[in-house]
């Protein structure tokens, strides 16, 4: 049944549909309503599980990993500047293969303060091991959490959930939420293989010296690279029980013939879609890249073929280097037979609104060669005042 829901609402129903035993949670916002939404499902015993209310994010990243390794499914969720502050946790999380579901609400990162929607924090924490999944509407938000925590087990390695900020967790859709019998015939009970028992005692993350240190940390690299697998059997599998189909690794829009193509993470591919049926001319190939890591090399080398140009639209910028996502969409294509030429931009940083006119606007730049990546948005009349800031 469809249905009008908030984002954050739509989440924490889908959370509550994959039966968690243990979630943890401290509010940031813009993705407080997700968790406050878990928290009134357990109050009014819609959906029974452990909700522990802590006091950091520290703590929310800390209360799941052991959750996790005790025995049970286990979520949270977070942003901005809390993915900051569990990051070292993040990195034991993953290091460890333990099969936790986290859902980040992109927001950008301070200083200076801002509580809008871009992607530098998720893409700040992009190699601590977790797989990441992003998300262009609340429909794949809902489809995505469920299959995650069927990747995430069936892997053993975390993974984060990407979705913007307000755009779309704040953002009112129609869409459907499964059923409870749907869910459980996709996703199994929880199972870890190395559940902590008391009766059989073991240890996770003791010291490991250079001798081979290197090896646990290729073996976790290749058990990234191997996920690339679930993730698409995830995808093929909930689109058989549900009627939806959905694009795995990377969604491709528009017509084979096309010359140009535009590649984005996230809800402006929603925007690139509309946008595309008020500017006639040139046809364009839009592309959706929904797994971040493992980065899908492969399916990029597939989805480009024939392009003469591809522009890589992003969310965050890494200071005094270029895109982060454009970087590693040159690396893949370095391989491929005739590849495009890869334009970088940025838009939205900060939660600054892109317009539909950004279309027509990333098709003008590209006539004209950039050394370096730059803001498609960039009011240069404020640079003189923003360059007075401290």
């Amino acid at each position: 049944m469809r249905q009008a829901l908030e984002g954050s609402q739509a989440i924490a129903r889908a959370v509550a549909l994959c039966r968690p035993q243990v979630v943890a949670a401290y509010p940031i916002t813009p993705q407080t309503h997700i968790v406050e939404n878990i928290a009134k499902l357990v109050a009014d015993a819609q959906f029974q599980c452990e909700f522990v209310s802590v006091e950091s994010e520290f703590s929310a990243a800390s209360v799941v990993l052991g959750a996790a390794c005790a025995g049970s499914r286990a979520y949270t969720a977070s942003a901005s500047q809390g993915i900051m502050l569990m990051s070292e946790v993040l990195y034991n999380i993953a290091g460890l293969r333990v099969p936790v579901v986290l859902t980040c609400a992109n927001r950008a990162v301070s200083a200076p303060i801002n509580i809008w929607n871009d992607q530098q924090d998720s893409m700040a924490v992009r190699d601590a091991g977790w797989l990441q999944l992003y998300c262009a509407d609340n429909q794949e938000a809902v489809d995505t959490t469920i299959q995650a925590f069927r990747i995430a087990e069936r892997c053993e390695l975390p993974v984060m959930v990407c979705v913007d900020g307000f755009t779309l967790t704040h953002t009112l859709e129609p869409l459907e939420l499964p059923s409870q019998e749907a869910v459980d015939a996709f996703l199994p009970p929880y199972a870890f293989s190395r559940t902590l028992d008391p009766r059989a005692p073991l240890s996770l993350g003791t010291l490991v010296g250079p001798d081979h240190f290197t090896e646990t940390r290729y073996l976790h690299h290749q058990a990234v690279l191997d996920a690339e697998k679930e993730i698409i059997a995830a995808a093929r599998d909930w689109s058989s029980l549900s009627g939806r189909m959905s694009a795995p690794l990377i969604r491709v829009d528009g017509p084979p013939g096309a010359r140009i193509g535009i590649l984005t993470l996230g809800s402006v591919f929603g925007t690139l879609l509309d946008a595309r049926e008020h500017f006639g001319g040139e046809p364009v190939r839009l592309l959706h890249l929904r797994a971040f890591r493992p980065f899908p090399v492969e399916a990029l080398r597939a989805a480009t073929k024939g392009l003469s140009d591809l522009i890589v639209l992003e969310r965050a910028i890494s200071p005094g280097a270029d895109g982060i996502v454009a970087a590693e969409v040159r690396s893949a294509l370095m391989g491929a037979d005739s590849p495009p030429r890869v334009h970088n931009f940025a838009a939205g940083l900060g939660g600054r609104d892109v317009p539909l006119a950004v279309y027509a606007r990333l098709l003008e730049a590209i006539g004209t060669p950039q050394p370096r990546m730059s803001p498609i948005d960039l009011d240069r009349s404020q640079l003189s005042a923003a360059a007075g800031a401290p």
